[in-house]
């Protein structure tokens, strides 16, 4: 029940309803006190709060100078947050429609960058390297066998596989040397990088594609909310410019 009352302080019951919104206001954090022995640290963080409350209030520490000019201020910036989530609460939603209608006139924006899945062997020395792409030239052994056999990268295991990725995901060198690969080729020698030297197999490339609207159409009508909103409070702010007239002294 959230009326238990869990302790007293000074004859003031906290309760477990307290607790509940002490965890809750924590937001993800919350999810580590929801236990027993969480609980029991926000029960005592609760507690020690309400004991400074009335030990500031028996002091009188509301009537201090110092106290009236924080509390004045907190209200001011309280006031100001408050007025700002008032505006951006009036402000509109996008509809599916907008949504629609941006992702078709930008569709440069929702683009899947281009990406390639490609496997590697990386050896110490160019000599090694190229006597390893030889061996795979010759028919000797294959890429993924050799990849097991002479490879230092952790890859090896996988025959030497390093999965799907995008532009900008590996070292520039090796980047600029797969992305200009076809399907299925190797690469005809070797590419240095600051980790040595790669021979490089590339398995398959997927070309940069748009993508579809379904997929995407809940983050594209939050994006324009959120314009919505900024748009809104820039509307108000210049309004009040007009009631408010500001004179800047730089």
């Amino acid at each position: 029940m959230d009326n238990k009352i869990l302790a007293t302080v000074g004859g003031i019951a906290i309760t477990e309803a307290e607790v509940n919104e002490f965890i809750i206001g924590l937001g993800q954090r919350g999810q580590g006190y929801n236990s027993p022995e969480g609980r029991k640290m926000v029960l005592e963080q609760l507690v020690s709060s309400r004991l400074l409350l009335l030990d500031a209030r028996r002091n009188l520490i509301e009537a201090e100078a110092e106290f009236k000019a924080r509390l004045n201020k907190a209200k001011e910036n309280l006031l100001v947050s408050y007025a700002a989530e008032k505006v951006l609460a009036g402000a509109p939603a996008a509809s599916e429609g907008e949504a629609r209608k941006y992702y078709d006139e930008n569709p440069e924006q929702f683009k899947s960058g281009e990406s390639v899945n490609a496997s590697h062997i990386l050896v110490d020395t160019e000599e090694a390297a190229i006597k390893i792409l030889e061996e795979i030239k010759s028919g000797k052994i294959s890429f993924e066998a050799a990849a097991k056999e002479y490879s230092t990268c952790p890859s090896k295991e996988n025959g030497g596989s390093l999965g799907d990725f995008t532009r900008g995901q590996m070292v520039p060198e090796f980047d600029t040397a797969v992305f200009s690969m076809e399907a299925g080729a190797i690469s005809g020698s070797p590419v240095k990088t600051q980790f040595g030297y790669h021979l490089i197999k590339l398995n398959s490339k997927t070309e940069s594609t748009v993508i579809p609207f379904d997929e995407i159409k809940e983050g594209v009508k939050n994006m324009l909310s959120e314009d919505k909103k900024r748009r809104a409070l820039d509307s108000k702010l210049n309004q009040l410019k007009i009631l408010y007239p500001v004179d800047y002294t730089l």
